[in-house]
């Protein structure tokens, strides 16, 4: 479906910034109107929450869907509020981290600001600042209810209710609410009351039924404890027993293998060794019953002691040294009720009581003053609600105006107040760099930001084992000194330095100054080049001559005498007169260079600068061409922003984003070094140069002027040949 947008008639201001219309906020309504601003003339569509400088609660406040971004919609949303909270938006092109509280529109709002002021003690303040809306501990120090639904034990009207409160926190745990204090809500009540309940019930059923307690109390849970502890050992045992009845040939390997004891041999054993605990509980036969006194485990005697002690003669009534598997079957019966009890057990805190201190705890007079306490505090819910607004209210007021000149237009950019992108200034080469932004993938980074035509350096920072990524766009001086490797220093937005290293360079043209001496430092390196070739094929073949000389001298005596003398290389004419008329051209070349360059005679500085712009010329233009192109934009939106026009930075504006070194004003320079060559015969030599130079320029103009033109001579008949 296509969106129809409605034409403004507002009389929007746009200044030429940057190469680029921007539209000019310096007043509230400006701000208000911006939902009739079409979006085609804002300079960012999307912003992350993440890598720039704006407080990050207040990014928290802006990304409405918590997505990590923030798009024109969540602007425009927070707009609106502002429109419907302050009574005039020409108070955000202050920002301020307080509202005053005659610029409060909403009444609610402002009822919040002064109940929050008047618990703060300062009910006359004609203010509210974010400290007091942040602080909500001390906001709610001195007040007994504070709309959160919770209610700490000092909030109780008797000392009964505040010691049950304090009872129900210990137990359960509780909640901490707005002072800070724990107390309880109505979700701990509910559940205390739900588990004292069920506590008492199962408490109840075990006194009223006789069959859960067959001994008394304490001696029934010995009891049931005791049997327990040996039930899967004695279970096993007489599980064993059956197995060697219905088969004999089940009967050696019921009671273990042979070698299993014989790996006993060499230890030093214990009663309650391990390996002892994995042996059967006594000696297996068929229909066997288990021994209570002799012939049991040493690892489970104690165990078994215990078990006739508290459970045998207690409940069967028997006194024998032996327990058949009938009589442990009616042992087991004679708990059953018991432990299915057991098993009903509640799992709660409140256990940890006893029946007359739930029963206390449980009674309505003390419910019920809880439960009012909570309804009492839960009805200031909507006015003390507000805090959450002041604060929204008051974060907008520090900070929406700074996000609207880094989104809607550029003016902090572009006014070199430092954008929220700009992570702080790189110093390193003699320069200044302002224009710094964090990175967090510098070779996926790098593919996009090349792009804007502007050179870039990527460096590691590091200050106390912390290691980040910025990328630095260089938009003055030259590159001749910046290559991977070289150290700086970063100073982050907070003053603190980091130390940093170039790991990644983008290369484009910085200036039209360093396009100028491009080719003749080219020229300058290619002869360093071939001259360096030169030098080093001299010294290999002189390196070789060397050698074969050495071995000429090292083997003389095996050399025969009548070996004749290699006669030497004589130089060819016809080389001597190619040699020659190399040097002819070359002369005739050069001279003739210089005589159409000294036969220009006034015009002599016109030639030479035609010449060097026929040298410098194509770089500087396509240097120029590249600098009017330069663009932030794809520096941006590889970090995640949606740049919605180009973000130009042309060579004046680059050269304020990265500063050269100067002399401050006022320094005077000292010519005199002392390591410099003191010899004046360099300086006389190139004034004497130039004025020769000036001289042929004059004279060459002089003799051409003074030249008689030749006149043709008629012949006669009465001439004669000489």
């Amino acid at each position: 479906m296509r969106l129809r947008r409605q034409i403004s008639t507002y009389p929007w201001r746009f200044a030429r910034v940057g190469g680029v219309d921007q539209v000019v906020l310096r007043q509230g309504e400006d701000i208000a109107r911006l939902p009739e601003l079409d979006q085609k003339l804002w300079m960012v569509l999307c912003m992350p929450t993440r890598g720039i400088a704006l407080n990050p609660r207040t990014c928290e406040i802006l990304d409405t869907d918590k997505d990590g971004f923030i798009r024109p919609p969540e602007i425009l949303a927070a707009v609106a509020w502002c429109v419907s909270v302050f009574n005039d938006l020409g108070c955000l092109l202050e920002p301020s981290d307080q509202v005053q509280l005659d610029a409060i529109k909403d009444p609610q709002i402002l009822a919040g600001a002064r109940r929050i002021l008047k618990n703060l003690g300062k009910p006359d303040a004609a203010a509210i600042t974010l400290s007091d809306v942040t602080s909500q501990e001390q906001i709610f120090a001195n007040t007994r209810f504070n709309g959160d639904g919770v209610v700490p034990a000092p909030s109780a009207d008797t000392p009964a209710v505040a010691e049950a409160i304090e009872c129900m926190v210990s137990l359960l745990g509780g909640t901490k609410d707005r002072s800070g204090k724990m107390g309880i809500d109505q979700g701990t009540l509910s559940q205390f009351m739900r588990d004292a309940k069920a506590t008492l019930e199962w408490r109840q059923r075990g006194a009223s039924d006789p069959a859960v307690f067959p001994l008394p109390h304490e001696a029934t849970l010995d009891a049931f404890a005791a049997v327990q502890a040996v039930r899967p050992k004695v279970d096993d045992f007489f599980a064993r027993c059956q197995v060697s009845a219905f088969d004999d040939r089940a009967r050696a390997a019921m009671n273990g293998d042979a070698s299993v004891y014989a790996s006993y041999a060499g230890k030093v054993l214990s009663p309650g060794a391990s390996e002892m605990l994995g042996l059967p509980l006594a000696l297996v036969v068929p229909e066997g019953s288990l021994p209570l006194e002799q012939g049991l485990n040493p690892a489970w005697g104690d165990a078994i002691r215990r078990l006739r002690e508290k459970a045998i003669v207690l409940l069967l009534k028997s006194s024998d040294a032996s327990l058949g598997a009938a009589d442990w079957t009616r042992l087991l019966a004679m708990l059953a009720a018991h432990e299915v009890w057991q098993a009903a057990r509640p799992g709660t805190p409140v256990m940890q009581l006893d029946e007359l201190r739930l029963a206390s705890l449980l009674k309505p007079e003390i419910t019920d003053a809880i439960q009012a306490l909570i309804q009492r505090d839960a009805e200031l819910k909507d006015e003390n609600s507000q805090i959450e607004k002041l604060e929204k209210m008051i974060r907008f007021q520090r900070d929406l105006y700074e996000v609207l000149t880094n989104y809607v237009n550029f003016s902090d950019f572009y006014g070199q107040t430092y954008a929220i992108f700009q992570a702080g200034s790189l110093y390193l080469d003699a320069r200044a760099c302002h224009l710094c932004i964090d990175v967090a993938d510098p070779a996926k980074h790098a593919a996009m930001a090349g792009l804007s035509n502007a050179y870039l350096a990527y460096c590691d920072i590091r200050r106390l084992g912390t290691q980040r990524t910025i990328v630095a766009v260089i938009t003055d001086g030259d590159a001749q000194n910046l290559s991977v490797g070289r150290n700086g220093v970063f100073y982050d937005r907070g003053g603190l330095d980091w130390s940093a290293t170039i790991t990644r360079i983008v290369s484009n043209p910085i200036s039209v100054r360093e396009a100028f001496w491009m080719p003749y430092r080219k020229l300058v390196r290619l002869i360093e080049d071939q001259i360096a070739k030169r030098a080093q094929a001299a010294e290999d073949a002189s390196m070789v001559r060397m050698n074969t000389t050495a071995s000429v001298i090292a083997t003389a005596d095996q050399v025969r005498a009548t070996t004749p003398m290699p006669a030497p290389k004589k130089i060819e004419l016809g080389t001597i007169a190619l040699i020659g008329t190399a040097i002819g051209g070359m002369s005739a070349l050069v001279g003739g260079f210089l005589q159409v360059l000294f036969g220009l005679g006034y015009w002599l500085p016109l030639g030479v600068l035609g010449i060097i712009l026929l040298i410098s010329g194509p770089s500087m233009l396509l240097a120029a061409i590249k600098l009017k192109q330069r663009n932030l934009g794809p520096v941006l939106d590889a970090n995640g922003w949606a740049i919605n026009t180009r973000a130009r930075m042309n060579p004046a504006f680059g050269a304020a984003l990265t500063e050269l070194a100067h002399l401050p004003p006022g320094s005077r320079r000292m010519f005199a070094d002392p390591y410099a060559r003191r010899s004046p015969w360099w300086r006389v030599a190139s004034l004497l140069i130039a004025l020769a130079v000036v001289i042929a320029a004059v004279w060459c103009t002089r003799h051409k002027q003074d030249k008689p033109a030749v006149q043709p001579v008629a012949a006669s008949e009465s001439s004669a040949p000489a």
